[in-house]
């Protein structure tokens, strides 16, 4: 496949805010792992989470929280981190500025990365997420969370 095809079907995925797959995912967070620092982390949920949303919020704090399980196999903390990398890069597929669109090339990444790593995420992580969820959105919140919530059954 060929650079621009490859970027038009990125393109056309994120646009859609469906997930990518897997060799999609490895693509897309190749490199980026140097930017990332639980304090970057921390930077862009606090300055961006409410911009971004409740699902990719959920599902960013569903990652941090399974990286810091000791019990994670070394791969599936490399997806991890390289996943939110790419969320805290501040230029990536489609720039977080751009109203609607800008952050469903994250939502994607993330998505693609909760669904390869699922069978690491436990009760535990998702509760700690959940309470995060609800004491930023409120209750509520929690009612956007079944797209991310289905590749954790899949």
């Amino acid at each position: 496949m060929n650079d621009n095809s490859r970027a038009e079907k990125l393109d056309a995925a994120a646009a859609a805010g469906r997930p990518i797959d897997e060799s999609e995912l490895k693509s897309r967070i190749k490199g980026y792992g140097k930017e990332y620092s639980d304090e970057s982390f921390w930077d862009k949920i606090k300055k961006f989470g409410k911009k971004a949303g409740v699902k990719v919020v959920y599902a960013a704090l569903l990652l941090f929280y399974t990286l810091k399980d000791a019990d994670v196999p070394p791969w599936a903390k490399s997806v991890i981190i390289g996943a939110l990398a790419y969320f805290i890069a501040p230029i990536d597929l489609i720039p977080d500025f751009i109203p609607v669109a800008g952050y469903t090339d994250d939502f994607g990444t993330l998505l693609a990365a909760v669904a390869v790593v699922a069978k690491h995420i436990d009760d535990g992580t998702r509760a700690k997420a959940r309470a995060r969820i609800v004491s930023w959105f409120g209750e509520s919140a929690t009612l956007d969370l079944g797209e991310v919530e289905d590749k954790l059954r899949d």
